[in-house]
């Protein structure tokens, strides 16, 4: 079960596992040795996911999701399948943890007055010291 904060519990039975052989280097274990773990999740028809949780995760990772709705993460960092499956679940526990949380909103503010005259007083210090690097002109 994937458990974030107290709102969210997904339980195993929601994902589908298979396992397929790992690519790169490993000698001939790998040719023998299904240890890739590949997990699928229906992010769509979930029903543990709540609807503002799930809005967010659609908006920053539909782009990730099959065309039935099915969100397809992949791990084959590891030797063996158990580890891989674990850490298909990880990245799946950060990608929601990433999204549970509500976005803090952002209230526009303007700068003090200090800040203005702070600013100005800066360029013109900027602008002295450049005009005081230029070639004096024949009229001086």
């Amino acid at each position: 079960m994937i458990s974030i904060g107290t709102r969210i519990r997904i339980p195993l039975s929601e994902f589908e596992f298979s396992y397929a052989r790992s690519g790169g280097p490993g000698g001939q274990n790998v040719n023998k040795v299904s240890s890739k773990a590949i997990l699928r999740w229906g992010v769509l028809t979930s029903t543990c996911l709540p609807y503002d949780v799930r809005q967010r995760f659609l908006e920053k990772y539909g782009r990730r999701l099959t065309e039935s709705g099915e969100l397809i993460i992949t791990s084959q960092k590891y030797r063996d399948q158990k580890r891989n499956t674990e850490d298909c679940l990880a990245k799946l526990e950060q990608m929601i943890s990433e999204v549970a949380a509500p976005p803090t909103l952002r209230f526009a503010t303007k700068p003090t007055l200090g800040a203005k005259i702070r600013r100005i007083e800066s360029k013109q210090a900027q602008g002295n010291k450049k005009r005081g690097r230029q070639r004096p002109s024949f009229d001086d």
